[in-house]
């Protein structure tokens, strides 16, 4: 909690203290008598969701406002995708071959983390969603170059920590995917998306749209892997069948190679959002 508090009232840490050192009775046991914001069981009632949607976007807003965190680089991809040393591990054939990835985000990551360094940390802040594959690649390759970055992790039914490559006071967690997604693009610089399964299509398709439908401005949206990428979707035959315009393909670019993009955002010229949606 900041202490340069300006309010002369009595702050709620001080409150809680003094709360949880009241006689032990019948009514101070009692769940109606908690504060109700120190009240857990409280805070989980259905009818609390709009103020848990609220806590999760401010919570790791004003870490990062405090931090004076001006922009990211998003690091979309899969969690199943192995540092090349460890792709005997994989589950078939084509993810080994995927690992060379890995590598890729982990150098696009270092190569923009040392122009984040100059800005101290502030600007061009690589963001991943935490966890492992190309998310631990990219909050890796950003600690080889000696800086920070953020992680935004999802509580998932199976176990799940954050990579250990994440700074840890920019290590976030939530509940919403919703929430988790604004902050992911709040901030966003440029976007990457390297190869992965249905959260990076997820992820990929939502930012995507944001962009098309002229809700978010251009940033450089880069797809890592021509060759996946365009055996996994057809382009083209969205475009041809008139459920996008010839004009939203230029909304994105492919690259294979970390400086490939690091060069294609360090000669990016802004772009305002669209004001009209073609082909509509």
């Amino acid at each position: 909690m900041r202490e340069d508090r300006l309010s002369p009232f009595r702050d709620a840490q001080t409150d809680r203290s003094t709360a949880s050192e009241v006689p032990d009775t019948p009514q101070t046991r009692s769940p109606a008598y908690r504060l109700a914001f120190a009240d857990e069981d409280f805070l989980c009632r259905d009818e609390l969701r709009p103020v848990r949607l609220q806590l999760e976007l401010l919570k790791p807003e004003m870490i990062m406002t405090e931090r004076e965190i001006t922009s990211t680089i998003v690091m979309f991809g899969g969690a199943r995708i192995p540092e090349p040393s460890q792709k005997h591990t994989a589950r078939t054939e084509t993810l080994a071959g995927l690992s060379a990835y890995y590598d890729e985000a982990r150098e696009f990551a270092r190569l923009m983390t040392e122009k984040s360094n100059e800005t101290g940390c502030r600007e061009n802040v690589i963001v991943t969603g935490g966890g492992p594959g190309v998310m631990e690649a990219g909050n890796r390759g950003a600690q080889d170059a000696g800086g920070c970055s953020i992680g935004l992790n999802i509580v998932l039914p199976h176990e799940q920590a954050p990579n250990l490559y994440v700074t840890p006071d920019l290590s976030f967690n939530f509940h919403y995917f919703a929430i988790r997604k604004m902050h992911f693009l709040m901030r966003a610089r440029a976007i990457t998306i390297f190869p992965g399964g249905f959260g990076t299509m997820d992820e990929l398709f939502e930012s995507l749209t944001l962009i098309q439908t002229g809700r978010m401005e251009r940033v450089p949206f880069l797809l890592f892997g021509r060759a996946f990428w365009e055996k996994v979707i057809n382009w083209e035959a969205l475009a041809d069948a008139g459920t996008i315009s010839d004009e939203d393909l230029d909304l994105f670019r492919f690259v294979d190679t970390a400086q490939e993009a690091v060069e294609i955002i360090e000669n990016w010229e802004p772009a305002p959002p669209r004001d009209e949606i073609p082909g509509r």
